[in-house]
């Protein structure tokens, strides 16, 4: 008999083989379990193209196989319903990162939608109003987005608002603010359009908060139908 020290080394195959013989598993799990794998790291990759997430303690990007799964069928179909110009890997950040907040990724679409014009430009400078331009996907101003960047602890910087990833974050975070303040979606998103003070003004000058921009997003919203619902029913 040789001894174990001069004794020929097993091969990987034959080892892997062994190995799912003796656990129950067949090729197929293997190929699952290698597939699951490969789409995983295909989620890390977007804290690198989120990257300002390295700077923040309150914020993470740390989804796991089936949320990175779930959250990209959504994206799938909400790039479909853009035309094509809502990039998959924003939808996938977009969803995960909404439903963490309890916010419906459909209506931060719809937000984003309304503010570029159907463009979803995250290049996109607004036109000139008394308070200036403003910027990015979700169409932040220079006076509003480094207080809201401060408060849900990111880095700031101007240039950040054309970051899609980080023009995202900031509408998430800004929406899940004024949803807290307010308690309704009529108030919150008029005061995502207007301004706080625009949507005391609002209600001052009409009764109710039900503004055309409120009702359009919320109406839009509602027809999204989710994949992952779909499956569930």
């Amino acid at each position: 008999m040789a001894s174990l020290k001069h004794a020929p080394l097993i091969g990987t195959t034959f080892l892997l083989s062994f190995l799912l013989l003796m656990t129950g598993f067949d090729q197929s799990h293997l190929n699952e379990l290698e597939g699951k794998s490969a789409e995983l790291e295909k989620a890390q990759t977007l804290n690198d193209k989120a990257s300002f997430l390295t700077k923040s303690e309150k914020i993470s990007w740390d989804a796991g196989y089936h949320e990175w799964n779930d959250a990209r069928q959504v994206a799938e179909k909400l790039k479909e319903k853009s035309g094509g110009s809502f990039q998959i890997d924003w939808g996938t950040y977009m969803v995960y990162q909404a439903e963490k907040k309890d916010i419906p990724p459909s209506l931060v679409f719809e937000l984003l939608k309304v503010e570029t014009g159907g463009t979803f430009d995250p290049k996109l400078t607004g036109p000139p109003t008394k308070y200036g331009h403003a910027y990015g996907l979700a169409q932040f101003m220079k006076n509003t987005g480094p207080w809201i960047a401060d408060m849900a602890d990111l880095p700031y910087a101007h240039s950040m608002l054309f970051d899609p990833f980080y023009s995202i974050q900031l509408s998430i975070e800004y929406l899940h603010y004024l949803h807290g303040e307010y308690g309704n979606w009529n108030q919150a998103l008029t005061a995502y359009h207007r301004g706080i003070g625009g949507l005391e003004e609002y209600e001052e000058k009409h009764g109710h908060a039900r503004s055309w921009y409120a009702k359009e997003i919320q109406n839009k919203a509602a027809q999204f139908e989710d994949p992952a619902e779909k499956e569930q029913s």
